[in-house]
């Protein structure tokens, strides 16, 4: 027995060298080559690809060709995984890998028809640029074929098939869908016309306000149009199951996703950003500053990767984006840019009448027109093939069916919904625009390079040498005619001629700005709109509280550097916060714990600090407030709706009594009179009841970043729970919605203060040289046993900078040479 027990002990103490052995074998093989020479197919002349410490790296190169081919290279190298991922999500071939889980996104992406729309992209480049982006195309593929090891773990343990050679529709496809998911105008289409099945046009207009003292636009009463018009399905007209949400209902996290999240861009409180330019008449070095924290999904790794790229006809840095060529976000030698979403409308969507005698027409205004149609096949894993059939009409695809919760509005025997969409329109030249503004030598050359910008809506602050500032604003707008009632606010009827555009405005005509007295220009997804300019490019702007706190630390000082612009981007003060406070004046709880609570909260500056209890207090209390004031009448909307940040103007709006059509807090599931000021009390109650239960402490107790957790997830092994740990990054944040540093909570009920969309990328620029500095919220590399997987995230966490230009070793270059010939 003791030999037997020696024999098993030393078998085991094998078993486990071995198993060290191999992982410490697997961990240094599946990792990319970052030393020595390597001759690669495609390459017309050598390129030196430098890393710094932080795995950034400096692309050097005889031209702009040279460089590009060492930027997908690098981008295959050390994204491999994210390229492959966002490959398929594109293509609509994720069930291929998840299985089911991924038709919902699959049916989506597939009717809208992103490959098809790539293809247009692709069709409409000119030479020159097609060339460029086949030569970056060609630095990817030689990555792939000259990879020697394992495949990273992602690979593995989803067990799929070594990716395949990159194309140039790969990468209009990833262009496409970045557009896509910075489009928010037709989310918010699909969203009042649910509301239209319960309430009426002021009744919506009060659920979603207009932001800050907007005008609300004037429309048709759609609402009751659309009951004319028998829109709507039984079970979505009023009075038909307008039950009160019920606690199960707002704690199913499934019910929240009204569309698929595509790339993970579009979850939690949607897209943003913050950028600034300022005037070197206010900087300490006498030349314009630029600043640009762009706003997506917290994600591991982020979408942005950085990378300097150095030729004699291309000197760029800043924030690339893997599976793409150029600088997206960043400067050259001369010029530097940054942009935010502009939440312009871009798209329309409409409502398409169905001839009662053959679904297989719709009505025009010549008649009825059969559906264009076309069938997919859809492979899943671990299960049959799924067929679709999409649908076509002459404004676009048809979205009826892949819609989720959206679908069981409509009457899809009557009516379907079909959008028209600007950025599928022919003739897209965004990215020779993106080439122009890497090239750019001057403000005029920005403006002459944004003005092809046409794919997402931007508004771009931008500086040069020279001292000049501007902003200037990009996509494409359509333009419609003076009798459009519905204005582009909810679907409008398809077969009415006036309700379709006229065209698209020139980006010669869209606002733009240059050297204005003040020395400064900040946008933060708000209504940036100059006063008196005569076209309506949007609605649903973000509140103004960002831009607002931006612009109060910009005037504070009258000069500023790198240091300043810095903290600009991580201040943590939420003016949305004061003005809740200041709404909620009146409030009596009947508790001591409760009272102790809303006095530190009316002492408090509104600064979301990770370590302060009132910012926990604020939110857990605004949660339930928005619930006790909103769900009784939105019922089972409420999961899609209350914990949403549109909700923060509706709710300041109804605690300062500027509601149009009825006092929301009077709730209708009970026979009380309630007001405001009770459910803000009793809520409060239970807050601080809930909060102090839960974590055995008293009110001064608590601590912001104890539950505001950053979840920077991996797509898509964070759904795996054995895995989670390995693959994302969690760390406590301050901050929230409303603050400039943006950590927005997340629209999951079941992790309501979790910090899911935030900046995972900060760039600051000092044009009086090629000097500057950023961060990421991870780190370089995509492979999790990277050294450099998530060396960034604790530094992004405390607000720290890398400079723009690393150290880097001696040693420490690839140099890529061109295949020897025959």
């Amino acid at each position: 027995m003791k030999r037997l027990l020696q024999w098993f002990g030393g078998s085991l103490l094998t078993l486990l060298v071995l198993l060290l052995g191999l992982l410490l074998w697997y961990r240094q093989a599946s990792l990319p080559v970052y030393e020595g020479t390597l001759r690669v197919a495609g390459l017309a002349a050598p390129v030196r690809i430098e890393r710094d410490t932080h795995g950034i790296p400096l692309i050097t190169g005889t031209g702009e060709a040279d460089v590009l081919f060492g930027l997908g290279f690098a981008h295959a190298q050390d994204r491999l995984w994210q390229l492959d991922f966002n490959r398929r999500i594109a293509q609509g071939r994720l069930a291929e890998l998840v299985g089911p889980a991924g038709l919902d996104t699959d049916r989506f992406l597939r009717t809208l028809g992103i490959q098809r729309q790539a293809q247009a992209l692709l069709d409409a480049m000119d030479a020159d640029t097609r060339a460029l982006l086949e030569t970056y195309v060609a630095g990817i593929n030689a990555a792939l074929a000259n990879r020697t090891g394992p495949l990273p773990p992602e690979f593995l343990l989803t067990r799929a098939p070594a990716p395949e050679p990159w194309t140039a529709l790969d990468s209009a496809g990833w262009a496409m869908l970045m557009a896509l998911d910075l489009s928010q105008e037709w989310r918010d289409e699909l969203a009042r016309l649910r509301l239209a099945a319960r309430f009426s046009l002021a009744e919506i207009n009060d659920l979603r306000p207009p932001p800050g003292t907007d005008p609300v636009v004037p429309t048709t009463d759609y609402p009751a149009q659309y009951r004319l018009m028998g829109v709507f399905a039984d079970a979505a007209r009023p009075g038909a199951g307008a039950a009160p949400a019920s606690s199960a209902l707002l704690d199913d996290a499934a019910r929240l996703a009204a569309l698929p999240s595509f790339a993970g861009f579009g979850v939690g409180e949607g897209i943003g950003s913050n950028n600034w330019v300022v005037a070197g008449s206010r900087s300490a070095s006498g030349k314009p500053l630029l600043a640009n924290d762009p706003h997506l999904a917290l994600t591991t790794p982020t979408i942005w990767y950085f990378a300097r790229l150095d030729a004699p006809d291309l000197k760029a840095g800043g924030a690339t984006l893997p599976g793409l060529p150029w600088v997206m976000l960043g400067r050259n030698a001369h010029v530097a840019w940054g942009a935010t979403s502009a939440y312009g409308d871009g798209s329309d969507l409409y409502l398409e009448r169905v001839n009662p005698a053959d679904p297989a027409e719709y009505q025009t205004p010549d008649g009825y027109a059969r559906f264009e149609q076309s069938t997919e096949t859809i492979k899943v894993r671990g299960g049959a093939d799924v067929q679709l059939s999409v649908r076509r009409t002459r404004h676009g695809p048809v979205l009826s069916g892949v819609l989720g919760p959206v679908d069981a509005t409509l009457d899809a025997r009557k009516h379907v919904l079909a959008l028209r969409w600007g950025a599928a329109l022919p003739g897209d030249r965004t990215v020779a625009a993106a080439r122009a503004l890497n090239r750019a030598r001057n403000a005029a050359e920005v403006q002459s390079a944004l003005d092809g910008w046409t794919l997402t809506h931007q508004y771009v602050v931008f500086a040069d040498r020279t001292g000049d500032i501007g902003l200037q604003l990009t996509g494409r707008y359509p333009l419609r005619g003076a009798d459009h009632d519905y204005a582009g606010v909810a679907p409008a009827p398809g077969w009415q001629p006036r309700y379709d555009w006229t065209g698209t405005l020139p980006g010669t005509q869209l606002p733009r700005l240059l050297n204005p007295p003040s020395g400064a220009i900040a946008t933060a997804n708000n209504n940036a709109l100059p006063a008196g300019y005569p076209h309506r490019l949007g609605y649903d702007y973000a509140t103004p509280f960002r831009a607002q706190r931006i612009e109060q630390l910009l005037d504070a000082h009258r000069m500023h550097d790198l240091k300043s612009m810095q903290a600009i981007q991580i201040d943590t003060q939420s003016l949305a916060a004061r003005a809740l406070i200041a709404a909620l004046g009146e409030v009596k709880p009947d508790t001591e714990a409760a009272r102790i609570a809303l006095a530190r909260l009316q002492g408090w500056d509104g600064n979301m600090a990770a370590n302060a209890p009132e910012p926990l207090l604020l939110h857990a209390w605004l949660r339930k407030l928005r619930l006790a004031v909103f769900a009784d009448d939105l019922g089972e909307l409420a999961a899609q709706t209350v914990e949403r940040s549109e909700m923060t103007q509706a709710l300041l709006n109804v605690l300062a009594g500027r509601a149009r059509v009825r006092d929301w807090c009077d709730r209708q599931d009970t026979r009380r009179i309630e007001t405001c000021a009770q459910l803000a009390a009793e809520t409060l109650d239970a807050a601080v009841a809930e909060l102090t239960q839960s974590s055995g402490r008293d009110v001064l107790g608590l601590r912001w970043g104890d539950i505001h957790i950053a979840r920077l997830e991996h797509r898509p092994l964070s759904s795996v729970a054995a895995l989670r740990g390995l693959f994302e990054h969690r760390v406590a944040v301050g901050g929230d919605t409303h603050s400039p540093a943006v950590a927005a909570l997340s629209s999951n009920p079941q992790t309501p203060f979790a910090a899911v969309h935030g900046a995972g990328a900060r760039l600051v620029f000092d044009l009086a040289d090629d000097g500057g500095s950023w961060i990421l919220s991870t780190g370089q590399s995509g492979h999790p046993a990277s050294d450099h997987y998530g060396d960034q995230v604790e530094l992004w966490q405390r607000g720290r900078y890398l400079p723009l230009k690393g150290q880097y070793r001696p040693d420490g270059q690839l140099v890529l040479q061109p295949a020897r010939t025959r």
